[in-house]
């Protein structure tokens, strides 16, 4: 698989132009006429930089990571460095939009350097963009615009920080804004919670759980067809638990109905539900129903 690791290397590679910077770059798309991507297709690359665009397709395929492309709804999009892109059938998009691209190590030593790993939508797949509304379209075109003006100036000892600080406030809004998309989207992220909970019934029915263990929550989220940040994100928003803690959950409420089971010792639930070792069972246990599950079973026991 081909490896960017320049931001001027991505770039050409894409038949966009040459950055004013070596290690960001700034386009804004503002014309009257739908834009063919100029390279047609691309077997599956990675790069070393951060992208942010907001792009509405016409037609045509993209990948990112495991997931398609396909939506064609307006949609602020983040890519993260080294995940895998994709696409084919000759992209177009509509005139306007942009995409701000830049190195990792554009970051280095600035207040975005960690703060960047915390937002969890450079995780989120395609199908998990942000869909903006009228007013905050305006308002993350208004971040870019002061971007790109700072971008075309000639660079002086400022540039770089005050450029920093308006990509410091574009992700903070993209972060409010998926605060918003979440709660829109509430039956979206029950219908979530349903089936994440329907697939572990169905894993535990089968008898998975014995045969293959614990399912990881990349696992669950793969088969729910989205990413494993936004199932966790999305799940936390509405239920104040993330996918691992509804894993847990269920671990516990299976083990209460088998503990009450007087023929299966502590050691056999804990190789049902899928733990290798009966004491992590037992320690997971204590720790959210503050008592062992042996204490648990002589308190709860069948007369």
């Amino acid at each position: 698989m081909k490896h960017f690791k320049t931001l001027s290397a991505y770039l050409d590679y894409l038949g966009l132009p040459r950055p004013e910077h070596p290690m960001l770059s700034v386009i804004v798309f503002d014309g009257d006429k739908a834009i063919p991507c100029p390279r047609e297709s691309s077997p599956p690359i990675t790069n070393d930089c951060y992208t942010i665009s907001f792009k509405k397709y016409v037609e045509g395929d993209l990948n990112y990571g495991r997931t398609k492309y396909d939506f064609t709804n307006g949609a602020l999009i983040f890519m993260a460095p080294r995940q895998v892109l994709q696409w084919n059938s000759s992209i177009v998009f509509e005139p306007k939009g942009f995409s701000i691209l830049f190195h990792e190590d554009f970051l280095k030593g600035t207040i975005l350097e960690k703060q960047i790993k915390k937002y969890g939508f450079f995780s989120y797949s395609t199908k998990e963009a942000l869909h903006l509304s009228p007013k905050e379209e305006k308002q993350i075109e208004s971040i870019v615009k002061n971007i790109e003006i700072e971008y075309q100036n000639t660079q002086d000892d400022f540039s770089k920080d005050i450029i920093i600080a308006h990509l410091d406030t574009l992700l903070k809004y993209a972060n409010r804004f998926y605060q918003r998309q979440f709660i829109n989207r509430k039956e979206l992220t029950n219908s979530l919670l349903e089936q994440f909970n329907q697939y572990l019934d169905d894993y535990f029915e089968s008898g998975q759980f014995q045969e293959k263990g614990i399912p990881s929550i990349e696992q669950i989220a793969e088969k729910l067809k989205v990413s494993q940040r936004y199932l966790s994100d999305a799940l936390k928003k509405e239920t104040g638990k993330t996918a691992h803690e509804h894993l847990q959950l269920y671990l516990i409420n299976e083990a209460k109905n088998m503990l009450l089971q007087p023929e299966k010792s502590v050691a056999e639930v804990a190789y049902d539900l899928g733990f290798e070792y009966p004491q992590y069972f037992s320690r997971l246990f204590k720790k959210k129903e503050g008592i062992s599950p042996t204490q648990y079973r002589e308190k709860y026991k069948l007369n």
